[in-house]
């Protein structure tokens, strides 16, 4: 995540009238300093311009990363700030891993920084798409994540026990069900927060209860290491989904998480959205009945 005060101006390009143009916006944005506006609400409109469109993701990562800084303690539930900067956040990834004409043009506007973390953001979205089925929202079961201190401290005490990443097991986590918030089991019939079958649950499940999140989580880490993580991350990967894309995406969030802590916090907070024959919904998160 980049924070306004961190945005390197010597990475915005200044090649054309229109990019000086935007280049003078974010050095007013870096002098305006660390005023938060009101989060925006849940259906806020998202701007479909490049130009408007860039400065509103510069302007909601640098609120966003602020509302976590001031979010204490993390271990109880993240105020609505957050929560709706997150979403907000969400949305505008969203739309722009649907056009990626826009998101090329946005992505030329902001700070070299963002526009690296977007762009793995927008590629792990566009893969992870590509591979997930459309399912009836009837069948769909949510519910709250555990907070999120108890999850880094199950992948800390993962990575001790089996030498796998803390950032790659948070990133399964999230790929798969959104840090437990999803509770349905797949569609090929994988359980728990990080979607075990049930064959592999019994070989690699350390006897332990598969819909359990710190269980799920020493098991999957047990399963990537007996799959040859830390060595080959990739190939354990794709033990654990045999699927390039999948490996690459979960690989792209990792180096995120692990850039900086509060791209997990903002991660986190993002909401669940499924694919349903009639097009994508979010079934968790504000504003739901």
């Amino acid at each position: 995540m980049v924070t306004t005060n961190r945005i390197r101006l010597t990475g915005l390009l200044t090649r054309s009238p229109r990019i000086a143009r935007a280049s003078a916006f974010f050095c007013a944005l870096v002098v305006v300093g660390s005023a938060v506006a009101a989060p925006p609400s849940v259906n806020a409109p998202i701007p479909t311009e490049p130009e408007p469109l860039a400065r509103t993701l510069v302007q909601t990562t640098a609120d966003l990363e602020q509302a976590i800084g001031d979010w204490h303690p993390k271990s109880t539930a993240a105020p609505q700030a957050v929560v709706l900067q997150a979403l907000y956040q969400q949305r505008i990834y969203r739309l722009l891993t649907r056009d990626s004409g826009l998101a090329t043009r946005t992505l030329a506007l902001v700070p070299r920084d963002l526009a690296k973390v977007s762009r793995d953001l927008l590629a792990a979205q566009r893969e992870l798409y590509r591979l997930t089925p459309s399912i009836g929202v009837q069948t769909i079961k949510v519910a709250r994540a555990r907070p999120a201190p108890e999850l880094l401290s199950y992948y800390r005490d993962a990575q001790r026990r089996f030498k796998v990443p803390w950032d790659v097991l948070a990133a399964v986590n999230f790929v798969e069900t959104k840090f437990g918030k999803l509770r349905s089991a797949s569609a090929a019939g994988a359980q728990g927060p990080m979607q075990f079958m049930p064959a592999t649950w019994r070989r690699y499940g350390l006897g332990g209860n598969v819909q359990d999140a710190h269980d799920a989580i020493l098991g999957a880490a047990n399963y990537l290491h007996a799959s040859g993580a830390p060595q080959d991350l990739r190939n354990a990967l794709h033990h654990y989904n045999p699927s390039n894309a999948y490996v690459d995406a979960v690989l792209r969030y990792a180096r995120r998480i692990g850039a900086d802590r509060k791209m997990f916090y903002a991660l986190y907070n993002w909401q669940v959205f499924v694919k349903t024959p009639r097009g994508d919904r979010r079934v968790t998160g504000p504003g739901l009945p």
